[in-house]
């Protein structure tokens, strides 16, 4: 009787498919962390807000910590945050005139402080007539913080009102530039007064003066 040779697979062979099938997984694997870290998005917001979607990390400087009261920018056109507060309940405004150390004075404290405030400027008949219907006041420099005013300037008076508003003790003001001081009336009113007859001019009109805003009590006994 013919004999049958029965061949075997040798141990070797028989484990090459099985470990080609685990290479085969282990790539099928890898590729699946490669796509899903290529497919990663990132949300990015700008410093006005706006929000973007992109594949690419953010730099350090898109990263913002958000700020007291869940605002997520510490500082608006380089005013802080508590100094923001104060400017919108009690808003400091200087009244001031030519060859006026006075004015010169306050006007350097209010900015050693960091305070942004308007100016006003005083230089002619109609002016003074606005500025003391406005204040009451007929001395120089004037001084405005929310419904108070100051007449003369003070460096204790001035800093217990501006405590007393809320106004931090030191701000550093980083890129803020103080607007340039306007005239107390504006041009265009002083030249309709000016077209009218003397004794029928209208009263100047100045710019308006802050809303009256009630403060919470200060230590310093100063109640707006």
């Amino acid at each position: 009787m013919p004999t049958m040779n029965t061949l075997h697979p040798s141990s070797s062979a028989s484990t090459h498919p099985s470990r080609l099938a685990h290479l085969a997984t282990v790539a099928l694997l890898l590729g699946g962390f490669a796509a899903g870290a290529m497919a990663q998005t990132y949300k990015v917001v700008g410093p006005d807000g706006k929000v973007t979607y992109t594949d690419k990390p953010p730099t350090a400087s898109a990263i913002k910590a958000p700020g007291p009261g869940g605002d997520t920018s510490s500082a608006a056109n380089g005013i802080p945050y508590e100094t923001r507060q104060a400017m919108a309940k009690y808003p400091v405004t200087l009244y001031s005139t030519k060859n006026c150390a006075a004015c010169d004075n306050a006007r350097q404290a209010l900015r050693r402080r960091g305070i942004p405030f308007n100016e006003y400027t005083i230089s002619d008949d109609t002016d003074f007539a606005a500025y003391r219907s406005r204040l009451n006041a007929t001395t120089f420099p004037g001084i405005s913080v929310g419904s108070k005013n100051l007449a003369g300037f003070s460096p204790t008076d001035l800093s217990g009102y501006l405590d007393a508003a809320g106004y931090p003790a030191q701000t550093r003001l980083s890129g803020y530039a103080w607007p340039p001081a306007a005239p107390m009336v504006p041009a265009s009113a002083k030249q309709a007064a000016a077209a009218e007859d003397a004794g029928q001019a209208p009263a100047p009109v100045a710019a308006p003066a802050p809303a009256p805003v009630q403060p919470p009590p200060s230590k310093s006994g100063i109640q707006f």
